[in-house]
């Protein structure tokens, strides 16, 4: 798998190395390019950022329209409230147009005020004011701390 703009960190891999474990959900998921970022992506929120494990949702389902969407990795506040939107691309795949209304799509049902998108190489975040909807870009990724002391 490619080096990513993300730390290192000390993953396992299943036996024959075509799965890689989730800390979140607790098993061996299928080794992908975009699970490649995925894994890196929620380290670094756990490791770097002091993200809760315990508040950090991966892949789960939701509906926006009558369809089925999975977002990848969703943090909830400390009241249970969605607060950093994770959307991950395999790294071969350019982040463009498509993947942030991609995203927009998911957040009209979550409604997170924190949204990132990332290939593992570029990674883009920002802030959308939940009664305005204007989205103001960030510099970086926010520490899970930070938001707690807004």
């Amino acid at each position: 798998m490619k080096q990513l703009n993300l730390p290192q960190f000390e993953f396992r891999l299943s036996e024959d190395k075509t799965a890689i474990f989730d800390t979140i959900r607790k098993k061996y998921i299928v080794l992908l390019p975009e699970e490649w970022v995925r894994q890196h992506f929620i380290h670094y929120m756990v490791k770097h950022l002091g993200y809760p494990i315990s508040l950090i949702k991966v892949e789960f389902g939701i509906r926006y329209n009558q369809l089925p969407k999975r977002p990848d990795i969703l943090s909830y506040d400390r009241n249970g409230n969605p607060l950093l939107l994770i959307e991950c691309k395999s790294y071969d795949v350019n982040i463009s147009k498509s993947v942030f209304t991609q995203v927009s799509v998911y957040n009209k049902v979550l409604k997170s005020p924190y949204v990132v998108v990332t290939n593992g190489l570029q990674h883009f975040c920002w802030h959308q004011h939940p009664d305005t909807g204007e989205v103001s870009f960030l510099d970086s990724i926010p520490e899970f701390q930070t938001l707690m002391n807004k």
